[in-house]
């Protein structure tokens, strides 16, 4: 059974789960970071509360809300980046999970100018190819929900919000998941490179190609 057929009950807990490996691997803090995740195609999700500790949530503090933002289910105030959450689900029918981490290398080198290159590493270029780039808004705005939802817009799997987090979208939480980490793993080996004083090497276009097709 894959993550895309799992029970409501057995979704809470993969959420939950993703959420306490986040803080494990310290791509979340005590209190910041969200989780998100629905049924193929619902017009309602699960995403982790507000101000409550990312690193031992259980399945009852989880909130249940519709895409326009309606609390459904739940006794916590749902994160503040409910409605960002709620915005890329509209617009990408293919997306089922949403992991918002805030990873310290992508950002770093992202406020050093770096770009964050996909082609770098055989994972990434099969499962994210492309990264958007969002311009900071205050986090749980409108405006930063607007802009994350035209970047997703473009087929994004990977979004950097300059100065402060990575979203991973994936067409349920392993995926989301696995895209948050690999984003942190190819700052990781561009950093080396660049501290190296080499440019990081990227995959030869002809054998990306041979990569997509498996």
């Amino acid at each position: 059974m894959g993550l895309r057929d799992l029970s409501e009950d057995e979704l809470k807990n993969e959420i939950v789960r993703v959420m306490k490996t986040l803080y494990e691997k310290c791509l979340v803090n005590a209190l910041a970071g969200n989780v998100s995740a629905r049924e193929q195609g619902a017009r309602e999700f699960w995403i982790t509360p507000s101000r409550l500790f990312k690193g031992a949530l259980k399945p009852r503090d989880l909130i249940k809300v519709d895409l326009d933002g309606n609390l459904i289910e739940g006794i916590h105030k749902p994160s503040i980046e409910t409605k960002t959450h709620a915005a890329v689900y509209k617009v990408r029918p293919d997306v089922n999970a949403i992991v918002h981490a805030h990873n310290p290398w992508v950002l770093g080198l992202n406020m050093a100018g770096m770009e964050i290159k996909p082609r770098i590493a055989i994972d990434a270029t099969v499962l994210i190819k492309s990264v958007e780039k969002v311009k900071f808004k205050a986090p749980g705005s409108s405006t930063l929900a607007k802009e994350v939802a035209s970047a997703a817009k473009k087929g994004a799997k990977a979004i950097i919000l300059e100065n402060h987090g990575v979203m991973g979208l994936g067409s349920d939480l392993l995926e989301a998941e696995a895209i948050v980490e690999i984003m942190e793993a190819l700052a990781i080996m561009e950093f080396v490179c660049y501290a190296m004083g080499k440019e990081p090497k990227e995959i030869p276009l002809d054998e990306m190609e041979t990569l997509n097709r498996c």
